[in-house]
């Protein structure tokens, strides 16, 4: 059973629309004064990312995201499980999140204690009418992907500065491993018409999992998401991409507005 807030909107309880039709801007009770001192899109992001608890209930095993807005959702998990009784466990997609959700006292299991999680939830650099995503921009595209394939659901939180018409705006991240390198850096150019450049220059950034991140400047170009991810894959030397096709079934996009949240009309939610 999926549902949120009853001052939010009830978005799925036992099968059925309730309350507000699903995209309907709504106001938002997560937009409070603790929020004043934060700029508009810092009380976005948080609003989005306390809504999304909304989506876990009781006994469920919940992909904890990496990122500035999904942050706001691992902490308010962690609120509602010392104040208010909320018993879950979680797969973390990254260190940081890790060491966040361990201070908050969130369980945490490995994939040999579960078979599936109940739903994940994390955040996005784009998304698109379709609900495909670009992530990557904090370097956890790798182990955010392991975690949302093995979801039953997938919830994304974001502000409105995230919807594009077409992907690509936002550099796609391509995580490689460092031996050989520069050949997969040649093998991308070749792809990608804009530039392709080293995260971190002459300082490169280095993944959780010991890899580089190659940053390809598409523009607003990529039309065919999924033929490019599957394209992008096929390179020796990548480990993965952040294009996310087919996988995101929600999104929540917190503005000063409201909270407008999108269901995939196709998706796992239904």
């Amino acid at each position: 059973m999926y549902g949120v807030h009853e001052g939010l909107s009830i978005i799925r309880h036992d099968g059925k629309l309730m309350n507000h039709e699903i995209g309907q801007m709504i106001c938002c009770p997560y937009l409070t004064a603790s929020m004043s001192g934060m700029d508009s899109v810092e009380q976005a992001k948080k609003a989005a990312g306390i809504a999304a608890c909304d989506f876990v209930s009781d006994g469920m095993d919940v992909g904890l995201g990496t990122g500035s807005t999904v942050r706001y959702t691992v902490i308010e998990l962690g609120r509602r499980m010392s104040e208010e009784g909320l018993k879950i466990r979680g797969v973390p997609t990254s260190i940081e999140t890790e060491e966040l959700a361990t201070k908050l006292g969130i369980p945490l299991i490995s994939f040999d204690e579960v078979n599936r999680l109940s739903v994940t939830i994390d955040g996005a650099d784009e998304f698109d009418s379709n609900f495909h995503l670009i992530k990557g921009g904090g370097g956890a595209l790798t182990r955010e992907k392991i975690v949302a394939q093995i979801s039953n659901a997938m919830v994304v939180v974001t502000d409105p500065r995230k919807d594009v018409g077409v992907l690509g705006e936002f550099p796609l991240p391509v995580e490689v491993v460092q031996f050989g390198w520069e050949v997969t850096v040649r093998h991308l150019q070749e792809i990608c018409p804009g530039e392709v450049s080293m995260r971190g220059g002459d300082d490169p950034f280095v993944t959780d999992n010991g890899n580089f991140i190659i940053d390809c400047h598409f523009g607003p170009s990529i039309i065919e998401p999924v033929k490019l991810e599957s394209k992008i894959q096929s390179i020796a030397g990548v480990v993965e991409v952040g294009l996310f096709t087919h996988i995101a079934d929600a999104v929540i996009i917190g503005s000063l507005e409201g909270i407008e949240v999108r269901i995939k009309t196709d998706g796992r939610l239904e």
